[in-house]
């Protein structure tokens, strides 16, 4: 279904990889991939050409490299066909604020996973009494949008970009890809506070444990005890287990 393209990645310069995707009113599209920096390149306009099953066949190809080691996108992001610098942006809909990095010609716009399911819904935003619960639990945790810590004891959004603090949510992914779809899906309970918590310190856990048996110190690792986690990864594990079982 892909093939290497050989326009290079915004962030990491590397190859990107096509897929080829039926359109809303026939043909396809073609979408670029990066997994290593969790990223999507669409041409002017791919990303609301997209029919319902190819949005789905994008969410399903994110969960399918959701083990790919995610590296962090680079402070400058160009083009991949002009190589001019990208403008970041804010898109606002729904299930929550994201951000985009557009090309100033008009040639496109590259958008991270967590951005794309923001604007897919394939996300909702995290309630107060679930903030306070998993910030008793947790502490910090990455902003979806940006990436920048947020530090649940003392904020309730990213006070870098000022999204609100959204959880890739299994019965949200279930309402998604059947609205997306059209296919039937067995239903899925809604994760609560103490559940997503529950999950953010075993996954936060895990995956300092494997770092450490690596000799790596990345984001995951314990930060003066508290644990430092990513609300996206913890949703496509949570969504993994559903999908395994």
């Amino acid at each position: 279904m892909s093939a290497p393209a050989s326009r290079p990645c915004p962030s990491c310069g590397d190859a990107l990889q096509v897929h080829a995707l039926p359109a809303q009113y026939g043909g396809n599209v073609e979408i670029d991939f990066c997994f290593g920096c969790h990223g999507l390149w669409f041409d002017q306009m791919e990303n609301l050409k997209l029919s319902p099953a190819a949005v789905a066949t994008v969410f399903k190809e994110m969960h399918r490299h959701r083990e790919t080691p995610h590296q962090p996108l680079a402070g400058t992001l160009r083009c991949p066909q002009c190589r001019d610098r990208l403008v970041q942006g804010f898109d606002l809909v729904r299930s929550g604020r994201y951000i985009t990095h557009r090309c100033a010609r008009q040639h496109g716009r590259f958008s991270s996973f967590s951005s794309f399911m923001i604007e897919k819904g394939f996300v909702r935003q995290l309630t107060k009494p679930e903030i306070a619960e998993i910030a008793a639990k947790v502490g910090v945790i990455h902003c979806s949008s940006c990436g920048a810590p947020v530090d649940l004891r003392r904020e309730d959004a990213c006070s870098h970009c000022r999204s609100a603090l959204s959880l890739l949510d299994p019965q949200a992914v279930e309402k998604a890809l059947q609205a997306y779809a059209s296919a039937p899906a067995r239903p899925t309970p809604a994760a609560g506070g103490h559940e997503l918590a529950d999950a953010l310190v075993a996954m936060a856990r895990e995956r300092s444990r494997t770092e450490r048996e690596a000799g790596a110190t990345g984001h995951g690792l314990p930060i003066r005890g508290i644990l430092a986690v990513d609300l996206l990864s913890v949703g496509l594990g949570l969504v993994a287990r559903l999908w395994d079982d």
